[in-house]
């Protein structure tokens, strides 16, 4: 079980990272400390961590470019992104790359942690290979298989990441009916606060485009409650 609490660290400010480290560590986590985008990517490879944690700035590159890297292979590994940076555009930039959570420093390391703990729970719960596999589910001329989340189209997979598959998961129990903003982001991502509500923007965005080849298919926006997915 030891390797489930396997975390990939990348900060340069070696003061920040020492606290977070060893605060993490005291609370049972492995935590492995990197300082730079390639030595990052090299860890993440050998090391095969369970959550990324990435400072968006490094000497070498940056989080956001580490995450589309990963992610052209490994669409489940959890990611938080770490950053001094709060415009909305970089928010929607971390959550376009992959990022699955975005915490903006100064931050609490209690915080983290509970973050990191939501997100290693809904993975585990999510991907666990003990889970019955079920058939795919038809959304107009796409089908979707849960929890893998993988979505076809006339023989075209994608693989969806953990929050894309589970949001569309959630818009498909409530089809029809009005799914309220409320309701997923404090069941995904435990917070109903500024830099949630903007991830969930970015994938409500995300699951639109995927679902655009079939003109039937549309998720309405209902301003300022949630949405509906009717086909």
């Amino acid at each position: 079980m030891a390797d489930l609490n396997k975390i990939l660290l990348a900060e340069d400010e070696p003061a920040l990272a020492e606290i977070v480290k060893e605060t993490l560590e005291l609370k049972g986590f492995e935590v492995i400390h990197t300082q730079t985008a390639s030595a990052t990517i090299s860890k993440y490879h050998s090391s095969k961590p369970n959550i990324l944690v990435l400072d968006v700035m490094l000497p070498d590159g940056d989080g956001f470019s580490i995450a589309k890297q990963i992610r052209q292979t490994d669409t489940q590994t959890p990611i938080i992104f770490l950053t001094s940076k709060s415009l909305p555009s970089d928010v929607v930039t971390g959550f376009e790359s992959g990022g699955n959570d975005y915490l903006k420093k100064p931050f609490s390391i209690e915080e983290l942690s509970i973050r990191i703990k939501a997100l290693l729970s809904q993975n585990r719960l999510v991907f666990s290979p003990s889970m019955e596999k079920k058939q795919p589910i038809k959304i107009g001329n796409y089908s979707f298989l849960y929890p893998e989340g993988i979505l076809t189209l006339n023989g075209t997979q994608r693989v969806l990441t953990n929050r894309e598959a589970e949001i569309l998961q959630m818009l498909l129990l409530n089809r029809d009916n009005m799914l309220a903003r409320n309701t997923i982001l404090n069941t995904l991502w435990n917070y109903n606060d500024y830099f949630s509500g903007r991830s969930l923007d970015v994938f409500i965005a995300k699951l639109r485009k995927y679902l655009k080849n079939d003109a039937s298919i549309f998720i309405i926006s209902i301003r300022g409650q949630g949405y509906k997915l009717v086909y």
